[in-house]
């Protein structure tokens, strides 16, 4: 027993000691060094800016991302890595992103590219390898997973949803098998999994219908058909949809010659069927419903390395966003599930919590200020409202007081002279 549990102690040190990380990036101080921006919609005065910023809560000040931090623009920033191949390997690409500002429209994906990509010119037409991530537009939201089959994009079939929309920092990642399976996490939650075949149209389909062969003309599918013996009553037609109401009475002020000959309202015929139709019996000629005979697919083959993307060597952002405020962060590229996972522990599930309670605090804080202004605008408004009161009651008071006497008939007498 000794001797197996050993054994396996250095098979799980080998396995950790020949996992690969390829690249992963935490955006210290010296990010700009290893990234590179690019001129991508500069000239149209459309390309956004990134920031470097922990943000306005977080886990810990020093645990920094890129934040995105205009409105309506395109973003798009690269960074190279070591070129390498997962042929015979797992493939783990994983981040967090946190949506600061609530983002109403606009991507937040990750991609990873080929080698010969041209970093300054990084942007939206730049062939790319995969690209994953949370995507929403209104009530729209998904998480993409693009893959690149020998210079064609393949969007996943499957609606994944699982995008959060709350203000704080969350993890995705996506993990390719060499057998073309997958799987898609958030949080560290698998919320999909399955085949490369099945889920994309990667490949032609196996079969397809024999273009050759087509349904008979005399083929017959339908399955009931009217009774001929079922035949309609001679007296059906002649049954009104209306009859007069029978309960209406004249009203008693009615005048014929002022409101005219008085006409008793009609109702619903009780009798009435409706349109008549035939019962329905089962078609005695009925061959069932006609098939499409399938042929194999000469367009198909097999490739049992769909799942491999030989030249890998950069990973980028390239977005467009209509609010801004998404801060990107914990990046790592791997052939390690485990790797992957240990990097989230240190980063991402590590700074949750404070992160969490530091944001809970300044919410409280936020609508408590705006509760208090809300009742200060209020109660200014009463006070404006007494003051204009008070105004038009000295107005009222100073024209009463203003008022000229009646004059005197001696007067009145005097002025007539």
């Amino acid at each position: 027993m000794k001797l197996l549990n050993l054994t396996l102690l250095i098979v799980a040190i080998v396995g950790v000691a020949s996992a690969t990380i390829h690249f992963q990036e935490n955006f210290d101080n010296d990010w700009e060094n290893r990234w590179v921006t690019s001129d991508w919609k500069v000239k149209e005065g459309q390309s956004g800016k990134f920031v470097h910023t922990a943000g306005k809560w977080y886990g810990s000040e020093s645990n920094k991302g890129i934040q995105t931090s205009q409105d309506a623009r395109f973003y798009a920033v690269s960074a190279k890595f070591p070129e390498f191949s997962n042929e015979g390997k797992d493939l783990v690409l994983q981040y967090t992103v946190k949506q600061e500002n609530k983002v109403d429209c606009g991507g937040s994906y990750i991609k990873l590219l080929p080698a010969g990509l041209d970093q300054e010119n990084f942007g939206g037409d730049s062939e790319y390898s995969i690209m994953f991530g949370p995507d929403q537009c209104g009530t729209q939201k998904r998480v993409h997973v693009i893959l690149n089959y020998k210079g064609k994009n393949h969007l996943i079939k499957k609606e994944i949803s699982k995008v959060e929309t709350d203000q704080l920092t969350h993890q995705y990642t996506l993990i390719i098998h060499p057998d073309n399976t997958y799987a898609v996490l958030v949080d560290n939650n698998e919320v999909q999994t399955g085949s490369l075949f099945e889920d994309w149209d990667i490949l032609p389909a196996k079969q397809i219908k024999d273009p050759k062969q087509s349904k008979p003309v005399d083929w017959v599918d339908v399955k009931e058909i009217d009774d001929p013996e079922d035949i309609k009553p001679a007296d059906y037609d002649s049954i009104p949809a209306t009859v007069v109401d029978p309960e209406a009475v004249k009203p008693e002020d009615w005048n014929d010659e002022d409101d005219g000959e008085w006409e008793a309202p009609t109702i619903a015929n009780p009798d009435f069927k409706g349109e008549w139709k035939a019962k329905k019996i089962a078609n005695p000629a009925y061959k069932g419903e006609w098939v499409h005979p399938m042929i194999d697919n000469p367009e198909y083959k097999e490739d049992a390395s769909v799942y491999v993307f030989p030249k890998l060597s950069y990973v980028g952002f390239e977005l467009w966003q209509v609010k801004s405020g998404s801060i990107f962060d914990h990046i790592i590229v791997t052939d390690s599930v485990e790797e992957a996972k240990e990097f989230s522990e240190k980063n991402f599930v590590a700074n949750q919590e404070s992160e969490k309670k530091m944001f809970d605090e300044q919410e409280e804080k936020r609508v408590a200020e705006e509760k208090k202004k809300a009742e200060e605008a209020k109660a200014a408004q009463a006070e404006e409202a007494g003051d204009i009161e008070d105004d038009e009651e000295l107005v009222h008071e100073t024209k009463k007081d203003s008022k000229p006497s009646k004059p005197s008939k001696k007067t009145e007498g005097h002025d007539e002279l």
